[in-house]
């Protein structure tokens, strides 16, 4: 594996040197033309721009469909020029050659508020803290550790669609509402070990609060990334909601790992499994450290993986063919329902795996990820230069039919299938390499379990109960996706 690795990249270094020998020049890249004053900021006003922040999965569409694998988009208002790739081809060659520590496209407005509002918060950089609790993050056998709590919120879960659906099994209309709760409360016991209660009816305020606080972060941060930047010049009322989010999410989640750091210093249980706060306190020492981490994994994972267990829910309800290959799987390899879920188990739902992949191949929760070009390269036969953000478009990659053929079909079999017709850099909803999704392991695990809980132990008929939880779920899910798709990685924020 190691020696086709380096075969690989020294194919890819082989083939730079030979295009620096023959390239045009950045000026000619193609893309929409920007006009004086305004660049290519003015597309994103409303009623005189034609691009829409609010279905950026379908202006990235557009550009494709027009300009080509490669796009620029220049003189954007407070923010460097981006450069759009589709073609996997150049995606594979760009992170085979990219740094030990590839540099990711930071959000100027994140970014502003961690390092000049609060950056006696914000002491640390977030690559060193990247670094430092990767070997916890990334390995497979440390969320394994976890099926057991994740298991038990997900069982509280299903009590609480129970408990909240009508007389026609249908679930109310803001169940991904629901989801939000479920997904903050499996993140919490993950890592923090704290029980927030939030699935019973008698839940702390401060839940529904943190919850609502991402979902503003994430309404506005498409507006200040792309429109014209008048937060830098005074407070804008979305400025303002945008930073009364992140305080709250700050203040919340501090309370809440203020409290396990005291626990964990009190406890004198060495036998209990450690949270990741605890293994991160282990590992460096750093209480500070081990609270960002807590503040990112909170800020970033509540939405994406309870948008992606929705979709996934939402794909099987309408595909019972698929719903029902899955339910056979998952009643052959589960134990019954009064045995505790274990890691054995999960490795055999391959099926079941192969639905999530597809819908995260349909539908990404993230619709690009970017790296900040350290240096010059030379990309689709174009001159890049450094400084430049290059956006590698998955969304539209991974729809494309020359890298899935019907591209347009749930079809989970084809990750199945061992034909060698996909490509391994044209679907990558978690990124790749140094600077992938840090949450990954435990995202995945998360989804695996409450999707298989859900098949199997829904107290009602299952059909009908998945059905019910669906049935109102598509446009919602769709709509609410498309407020924080231009939150470009989901591993880390900077």
């Amino acid at each position: 594996m190691i020696t086709s690795s380096r075969t690989l990249e020294t194919i890819a270094a082989a083939v730079e040197k030979h295009e620096w020998t023959s390239y045009r020049p950045y000026a000619e890249i193609p893309g929409p033309k920007p006009i004086p004053i305004l660049g290519n900021t003015w597309r994103f006003i409303p009623y005189i721009g034609d691009f829409k922040i609010q279905s950026v999965d379908k202006v990235s569409k557009r550009l494709h469909e027009r300009y080509g694998d490669i796009v620029k988009i220049e003189n954007l208002l407070g923010r460097p020029d981006m450069v759009f790739v589709y073609d996997a081809n150049e995606i594979e060659r760009i992170f085979r050659q990219e740094d030990k520590m590839p540099h990711r496209p930071s959000m100027p407005s994140l970014n502003y508020y961690k390092h000049v509002l609060r950056k006696q918060f914000f002491e640390e950089d977030a690559g060193i803290i990247a670094v430092k609790v990767q070997q916890v993050m990334l390995q497979p056998r440390t969320a394994k550790m976890y099926v057991g709590s994740i298991e038990e919120a997900s069982r509280s879960f299903l009590l609480r669609i129970e408990s909240i659906k009508n007389l026609n099994d249908e679930v109310p209309d803001d169940f991904l509402n629901e989801i939000h709760k479920w997904s903050l409360e499996s993140i919490a016991r993950v890592a923090l070990d704290v029980r927030l209660g939030c699935l019973e009816n008698n839940a702390n305020v401060e839940t529904q609060e943190l919850i609502n606080a991402v979902t503003i972060f994430f309404k506005n941060v498409g507006v200040l990334e792309l429109k014209i930047p008048f937060w830098r010049i005074f407070n804008t009322p979305t400025w303002k909601k945008y930073v009364n989010a992140l305080d709250t999410i700050v203040r919340i989640t501090s309370k809440y790992t203020d409290s396990a750091l005291t626990n964990w210093k009190n406890t004198s249980n060495f036998t209990k499994e450690l949270s990741l706060l605890e293994r991160v306190l282990a590992l460096e020492g750093n209480s500070k450290l081990a609270t960002i981490l807590a503040l990112d994994l909170f800020l970033v994972g509540i939405d994406t993986t309870s948008n992606a267990v929705g979709s996934v829910l939402y794909q099987l309800a309408i595909h019972r063919d698929k719903q029902e290959i899955a339910y056979k799987e998952i009643s052959n390899v589960l134990p019954p329902r009064d045995k505790p879920i274990e890691a054995m188990h999960l490795e055999n739902l391959k099926y079941l795996k192969a639905c999530i992949k597809e819908t995260l191949r349909m539908y990404p929760v993230v619709i690009g990820n970017g790296r900040c070009m350290t240096k010059d390269t030379v990309i689709s036969g174009y001159h890049v230069p450094k400084g430049v953000q290059v956006i590698f478009q998955h969304y539209v990659i991974s729809n494309l039919d020359k890298y899935f053929p019907r591209s347009n079909e749930f079809y989970p079999e084809r990750w199945l299938q061992d034909d060698g017709v996909r490509h391994a850099f044209a679907s990558l909803p978690f990124g790749y390499g140094k600077r992938m999704c840090l949450g990954r392991r435990f995202a995945e695990l998360e989804m695996i379990i409450v999707i298989s809980k859900f098949s199997k132990d829904a107290p009602s008929d299952r059909q009908h109960s998945m059905h019910g939880c669906t049935k109102k779920f598509g446009k919602i899910i769709e709509q609410h996706i498309t407020d924080f798709q231009l939150y470009l990685s989901v591993e880390r924020t900077n």
